[in-house]
C-alpha cells in the first residue's frame, strides 16, 4: 500500500485524483494540500482525510505526492520533497527552463516522475511520433502540431504540444528554439524546411487534444490523441505513484512508468 498525498485538493484534478485514490485499495490517502491561505485548512477532504497548509504539518508522512498545482506550488513541494524525502509526481505545466532545472536537481535526492501529460494514451503517442519523426528524418516532411484545450486553460501552448515539439526536433536533429513557429499571420513567406508548427486553440470544455501532421506532397500522416475526460490524466497520475514507491533517486517518465 502506498502512503499518499495530492497537492491541490480543491482543485478539479487534485479533488479527482484524491477521490480515485481513496476508490483504490492499493492507496492509503493520508492528506491533501491547499494553499496557505485557504478556508478549507483544517477540514475534511474525506472522512479521516484533511487539507493541510504543508507536507510537515501532516500527522503521517506520505511516500508519494502527486502534484498538479501551479509552478510556484511545484517549487515550493520540491523544497519540502528535498528535507523529508518522499517521492513525487509532478504534472504541472507551465514550468520555466529554471524550474525544470530544479526539478532535476532534488531528483538527485528523491525519485520524482515528471510528465507535462500522465495519460498512458497520451505517452504512447509520444513514444509513435518519437519513432516517425527518426524514420522520416530528411525526407521531406513538413511537421505541425495543433492543440485544443478548454477555454479555462491559462498556458499555450500546452505542456504536451511543447513536450511532442521537442519530441520531434530532437528526432529531426533540430534546435526546437530556432525551428518552432508558434502561429503565423501576414505575408509569412513560404514554409521553411527546418519549421516545426506549434498551434494553440481554446474553446468550450474540451478536455485536450493533439494532433502531429507529418505531411510532404502526395500525403500525410496524422497521429492524434483526444481525452475525454480528467480521469486518464488522474489514473495515470495514480499508477506512476504506484510504480514510483521504493524507487532510487533520479528523474523518470512515463516512459520509464510503463516501460516503453
Amino acid at each position: 500500500m502506498v502512503k499518499l498525498a495530492v497537492a491541490g485538493g480543491a482543485g478539479r484534478m487534485g479533488r479527482l485524483i484524491g477521490e480515485l485514490a481513496l476508490e483504490d485499495k492499493d492507496f492509503k490517502l493520508i492528506g491533501v494540500l491547499e494553499r496557505p491561505d485557504s478556508p478549507l485548512i483544517g477540514t475534511e477532504f474525506a472522512p479521516g482525510v484533511k487539507f493541510y497548509r504543508r507536507v510537515k504539518e501532516m500527522e503521517e508522512k506520505p511516500e508519494v505526492v502527486i502534484d498538479f498545482t501551479a509552478p510556484e506550488g511545484t517549487v515550493a513541494l520540491l523544497k519540502e520533497a528535498e528535507e523529508l524525502g518522499f517521492a513525487l509526481v509532478i504534472g504541472t505545466t507551465g514550468l520555466t527552463k529554471e524550474q525544470i532545472a530544479e526539478i532535476e536537481r532534488v531528483s538527485e535526492k528523491v525519485p520524482i516522475v515528471y510528465s507535462p501529460n500522465m495519460s498512458l494514451g497520451v505517452n504512447l503517442l509520444f513514444k509513435l511520433v518519437q519513432e516517425a519523426a527518426k524514420a522520416l528524418k530528411g525526407k521531406g516532411y513538413d511537421v505541425e502540431i495543433f492543440e485544443i484545450h478548454h477555454r479555462f486553460k491559462k498556458d499555450a501552448p500546452s505542456g504536451t504540444a511543447v513536450r511532442l515539439a521537442e519530441i520531434v526536433a530532437e528526432g529531426l536533429g533540430l534546435e526546437l528554439e530556432k525551428s518552432a513557429v508558434y502561429g503565423r499571420k501576414g505575408i509569412v513567406g513560404p514554409r521553411k524546411d527546418d519549421e516545426i508548427g506549434v498551434l494553440a486553440a481554446r474553446m468550450g470544455d474540451v478536455v485536450g487534444e493533439h494532433t502531429v501532421y507529418f505531411a510532404t506532397l502526395g500525403e500525410r500522416i496524422e497521429l492524434t490523441h483526444r481525452a475525454t475526460s480528467r480521469e486518464t490524466f488522474a489514473r495515470g497520475a495514480l499508477v506512476a505513484a504506484k510504480w514510483l514507491k521504493g524507487k532510487k533517486p533520479g528523474l523518470y517518465n512515463m516512459f520509464d512508468v510503463l516501460g516503453i
